[in-house]
């Protein structure tokens, strides 16, 4: 039997029971969409709160760089004027100053000179049909563009003493500007103004950024409301034009200086965001249909990560094998400087194994220890991002205590998302390149000193008629004085004076003597301060034999107060040498009445004029330009590219090594030689009149202008013939 209490459920009731199930999903969209049109309407109203700020933020801004560069612009109409009222100004020299302002601040459209009776002295550029030229006075009144505007602007500025802006007007049929008027006193008297005349058009396009005119219009009104000037996206190059600007949207800033009710009026263009909400709304209600295909998408992603895994692993494999092949040691640390990475080539290069290096920072085991100080800058520049880009030449110790040099060139390491997780660095073992270039530095020495023995062998000839006059006067002297001595008639003064000058030509022959020991003299470099003065005296003395026998009169222009130069005496006396011995054998064929060699040293560099003192002293502070000037046959255009060439000569018996060993001597003192030919007359009738060989060499650093060190010691060494011939 059924219970009589017991009741069953209508089908009302069961119905909706069996429907809420089923409603609860779509329940939760409705409240999914509420609460999204919710958010979205907040979400637009904050947006537009950000859009008022920015416009705000973007215009005021805009406002302060539009003050800043008028501000740079009249400081510098301020300093023209101020040079004016200073000194009396030729009008062409101030007609170049005012169109260098205008060519260099585009703002300023025009700069006026004017009278104390407001007339126009000068304008730059010339006023429209006025037909003055640049740096001419410019007759008649130029009221018509400025008006009253510019007299008020003027008086204003008279009465002051102060810079005074004129009010907006029309500076020609499409563009409005206004003027800064500035006085002008010269011993407490009024003598004029000067006047810039600035355009609205002009400052807003070369003052205002292209982002802003992406964003927003700007325009100029005056108190009126009259648009003065204006910038928009349609005057940004490759900007579309777009929706036009919403006016609900706009913010006003006064515009003071230059004031007159003018003001700066920035409004947004209509942004996208509307029709992004839109999209963004359409997706979220696409989300529900799109499940399903998101977790077979999923599947499919797994699928091909798995796919990229497999492909990275062998991609891997394969750069770890490249980097095991290369012989170039490659080591990375990271930004604390800690070795992260070394490849096999490097622990080759260093001999230790990539578990004792990874994880090591400073000072790092094949650092040299004397050097650790050296290692440890170098190794914070690297940090600092400081490394040369030329690579950086250390010496490195193997654990053997065996010593190499090593080249290493640094980079950054970026990682995927696009930061610097540390430093790569290449390292490469130097050690035979280095020893090559010694082998071929001491093969150059080599190479020089044959080249002077070379020239002493030329020399010979010369060096017995250098001796032969003093020998010859005391042998002369000697006779003399023995005459005397064996004679009844001996004056003891007498005999004192012939051997005093017995013993002075005694001094002469060993000067010559040493000078040709100390020329061919082997030994090593020695540089220390030195007078090219002396050394060029020198030289003149060693080549005076040559001279004399081709009938060569050889000029010397050294002032004795110019500053020491750092270099070797002996090399230096080998480059001069062998320049005028050179020139003196140019001139073989030159009248004997125009032969003549001058060797001229000056000092160039820092104020000193002149083309070659430019061309000398370009980039090399104070430097000693050395000159060896010929009037001989000069040097044809197909030689002169070739003149410094090694084995390049045109002597019947020369070996062509001597300029180009005078190059490398010069080049080794951080100098420079080169040539000049030397012509007469102009075009294709020059005719060549000889040729010039210059030289630099670096002023010492430490010596004082106008002063010489004392080198006693370095130039005159102990005169052993003078003390036998005593």
């Amino acid at each position: 039997m059924s219970n009589p209490l017991r009741t069953t459920p209508s089908p009302a009731i069961a119905r909706i029971g069996r429907a809420v199930p089923h409603a609860m999903p779509v329940v939760a969209m409705v409240l999914v969409v509420v609460l999204l049109g919710a958010f979205l309407w907040l979400l637009q109203r904050n947006e537009r709160d950000e859009e008022a700020l920015a416009l705000i933020k973007d215009a005021l801004w805009v406002e302060q760089n539009l003050h800043f560069q008028l501000a740079s612009d009249e400081d510098k109409l301020e300093r023209l004027a101020e040079t004016l009222g200073r000194t009396e100004v030729d009008m062409r020299q101030f007609a170049a100053m005012a169109r260098l302002v205008v060519n260099t601040n585009p703002a300023i459209e025009r700069v006026l000179w004017l009278d104390t009776q407001g007339r126009t002295q000068l304008a730059e550029p010339p006023l429209p049909g006025s037909g003055a030229a640049n740096g001419d006075i410019a007759d008649g009144d130029d009221s018509r563009l400025g008006g009253l505007s510019r007299t008020d602007a003027v008086r204003i500025a008279r009465s002051s003493g102060l810079r005074a802006h004129s009010a907006p007007y029309r500076v020609d049929a499409g563009n409005h500007g206004f003027d800064v008027a500035f006085p002008l006193f010269r011993d407490g008297k009024f003598v004029g103004a000067l006047v810039g005349v600035f355009s609205f058009e002009a400052m807003l396009t070369h003052h205002v950024p292209w982002w802003f005119a992406q964003r927003y219009q700007l325009e100029v009104i005056d108190a009126r409301g009259t648009v003065l000037g204006s910038k928009s996206r349609m005057s940004v190059p490759g900007s579309m034009a777009g929706p036009a600007p919403d006016p609900a949207r706009s913010h006003v800033i006064p515009f003071d200086p230059p004031g007159h009710g003018l003001a700066l009026v920035a409004t947004a263009y209509p942004s996208d965001s509307n029709v992004m909400r839109t999209v963004l709304v359409a997706a979220i209600f696409a989300l529900t249909g799109s499940a399903l295909w998101s977790l077979w998408s999923l599947r499919r992603h797994i699928a091909g990560r798995l796919r990229a895994e497999e492909a990275l692993r062998e991609e891997h494999a394969f750069r770890k094998a490249m980097e095991d092949s290369l012989t170039v040691g490659m080591r990375a640390r990271d930004l604390e400087g800690r070795i992260t990475y070394v490849n096999p080539a490097f622990c080759k290069m260093v001999g230790l194994e990539a578990a004792d290096l990874i994880g090591r920072g400073p000072p790092a085991p094949y650092w040299l220890p004397e050097e650790i100080d050296r290692a440890e800058a170098a190794f914070q520049d690297v940090l600092a991002g400081r490394a040369p880009e030329n690579g950086l030449e250390m010496r490195f110790q193997r654990p053997n205590g065996e010593r190499f040099d090593a080249l290493i060139y640094e980079a950054p390491l970026i990682d995927a998302n696009g930061r610097q997780t540390g430093w790569m660095g290449s390292v490469l073992d130097i050690t035979e390149r280095k020893r090559a270039e010694e082998m071929a530095r001491q093969q150059q020495e080599r190479l020089q000193q044959t080249s002077r023995l070379i020239t002493m062998g030329e020399m010979a000839s010369t060096l017995a008629h250098e001796l032969n006059q003093p020998l010859s006067a005391i042998a002369s002297y000697c006779t003399g004085c023995l005459n005397r001595l064996r004679s009844d008639r001996c004056d003891t003064q007498e005999v004192a004076a012939a051997l005093e000058k017995l013993a002075a030509q005694a001094k002469r022959a060993g000067l010559v003597v040493r000078r040709i020991h100390d020329f061919v003299r082997k030994r090593d470099p020695k540089v220390a301060p030195c007078s090219l003065a002396r050394v060029l005296e020198d030289c003149v003395g060693l080549a005076g034999s040559d001279a004399a026998r081709l009938g060569v009169r050889v000029e010397l222009d050294a002032p004795a107060d110019l500053p020491p130069v750092t270099g070797d005496r002996i090399l230096l006396q080998q480059v001069v040498l062998n320049l005028m011995r050179n020139g003196i054998e140019a001139m073989a064929r030159t009248p004997r009445a125009d032969r003549r060699l001058t060797v001229t040293v000056r000092l160039a560099g820092g104020d000193d004029g002149g083309d070659d003192c430019e061309q000398a002293g370009a980039g090399e502070g104070r430097v000693l330009l050395t000159e060896i000037r010929d009037h001989g046959c000069g040097i044809a255009p197909d030689v002169a590219d070739r003149l410094f060439s090694p084995f390049f000569t045109t002597k019947r018996e020369g070996m062509g090594m001597g300029l180009n060993i005078c190059r490398s001597i010069v080049e080794h003192h951080r100098g420079r030689l080169w040539f000049e030919a030397v012509t007469v007359g102009d075009g294709p009738e020059a005719v060549p009149a000889g040729a010039r060989f210059l030289f630099t060499l670096p002023v010492h650093a430490q010596a004082a202008p106008g002063r010489l060190p004392d080198h006693t010691s370095d130039h005159t060494a102990p005169d052993h013939t003078a003390e036998a011939a005593e």
